[in-house]
């Protein structure tokens, strides 16, 4: 009824339009994927559960349409998409709704620098054609969306805004060390090298990145479906991009190794006997297609409600879902 809010939502539609638009000019082609998994993969997330009366086994809603996506480069499929709605059964927040929804774009014989460039790409058309231009204000706060974004390692920016440098430190051990004598919050027992300097980089580094920045090569304990960075077999080759403080796309250079895979699900599922409910299940059809070869493959995945909302200075996730999940009233 309020002609502000629906000029919100008539925005949101010309986003989706744009993205639409600037992926099929390159030649992408636009799929569906199933919403009703056997086994939640794709990310790392609590999934909602649901049962199929005919076949009497419980499915699981997606939480990302990412190894669909990939099967369909194995087949052959050089340049796909997907628009649609993720389930997580996380919490509610400014940022967070159980449903969102989730841009996600696979593309083969590239890697996650042609994935950044992609990325600017894609959000800067989004800012010309809402906005007129690829400078915008949100929350009164100048932001330059004009490519090319700033790049930076999560190592240069813990660095930068934490004062540690994680290159000098060589295991586990060390990493807890240096955590305790910061009383670092949310360090567990047995926490990983690499968890750590997610730890760190997300306490100091992720409030600060008020500019779009995209942040590089994670550490290979958080980034299960990624290559490994060349010489560098504690990283992988993945970014993510920040924008006033938070996380709006997240990328890679895929891994396409169907033992190396194989491995990291064995990893990942060891995190979940430890009781991280989080932690990915193997998919065995996924890790079957990769033997069966996928070509070298960057892969996007960005979040739309959250574009919009910074192309619509919109301070809450609920006010860019026309229908958000909200405690009922009695």
């Amino acid at each position: 009824m309020n002609p502000e809010v629906k000029d919100t939502f008539e925005k949101r539609s010309l986003i989706i339009r744009t993205l639409r638009g600037e992926l099929d000019q390159r030649s992408f082609i636009e799929v569906e994927t199933p919403i009703l998994n056997i086994i939640p993969g794709g990310a790392a997330a609590r999934p909602f559960v649901t049962h199929h009366n005919a076949l009497d086994i419980d499915l699981f809603l997606r939480i990302a349409p990412e190894l669909y996506l990939k099967r369909l480069i194995v087949g052959g499929f050089e340049r796909v998409y997907e628009i649609g709605r993720q389930f997580r059964n996380e919490g509610l927040s400014i940022k967070h709704n159980p449903e969102f929804t989730l841009i996600e774009v696979y593309q083969a014989y590239t890697d996650y620098r042609g994935m950044m460039d992609l990325t600017e790409q894609l959000v800067a058309a989004a800012a010309q054609a809402v906005r007129g231009r690829t400078l915008v204000r949100y929350q009164d706060q100048d932001i330059d969306l004009t490519p090319p974004f700033c790049r930076m390692t999560m190592t240069e920016a813990i660095r930068q805004h934490a004062g540690a440098d994680f290159d000098q430190v060589p295991d586990d051990a060390a990493a807890r060390g240096l955590a305790e004598a910061r009383h670092l919050e949310g360090l567990k027992p047995g926490m990983p090298r690499g968890e750590i300097m997610n730890l760190f980089f997300e306490t100091y580094c992720e409030e600060k990145l008020i500019q779009p920045t995209f942040i590089c090569d994670y550490p290979i304990e958080i980034s299960p479906l990624t290559k490994k960075k060349p010489g560098r077999p504690d990283l992988t080759e993945r970014f993510e991009l920040f924008i006033c403080g938070r996380e709006y796309a997240n990328a890679y250079s895929e891994l396409n190794d169907p033992l190396d895979q194989r491995d990291r699900f064995a990893q990942q599922l060891r995190k979940r006997e430890a009781g991280d409910d989080e932690a990915n299940l193997l998919d065995e059809d996924f890790c079957t297609a990769l033997e069966y070869g996928m070509p070298p493959t960057g892969g996007l995945g960005m979040g739309i409600d959250r574009l919009v909302m910074l192309l619509t200075d919109s301070v809450s996730i609920r006010d860019v879902l026309l229908f958000p999940t909200m405690k009922p009233l009695r």
